[in-house]
C-alpha cells in the first residue's frame, strides 16, 4: 500500500511541477517538492 500512495504522490508532484512551468506561487513550489520527496521515499523505500 506505501509503494501505491508513494507512487500516486510522486507523480502529482511530477504534475505539479510541470505545471509550474510560469512560477507565480512559492507554495505550490514547496507542495510539489514535497510530494516528490515524500512520494519517491515511500515508493522506493
Amino acid at each position: 500500500m506505501n509503494r501505491l500512495l508513494g507512487l500516486i504522490l510522486f507523480f502529482i508532484g511530477v504534475g505539479m511541477v510541470i505545471c509550474l512551468l510560469v512560477p507565480d506561487c512559492v507554495f505550490t513550489a514547496v507542495v510539489a517538492a514535497l510530494c516528490l520527496l515524500l512520494g519517491y521515499h515511500m515508493f522506493c523505500c
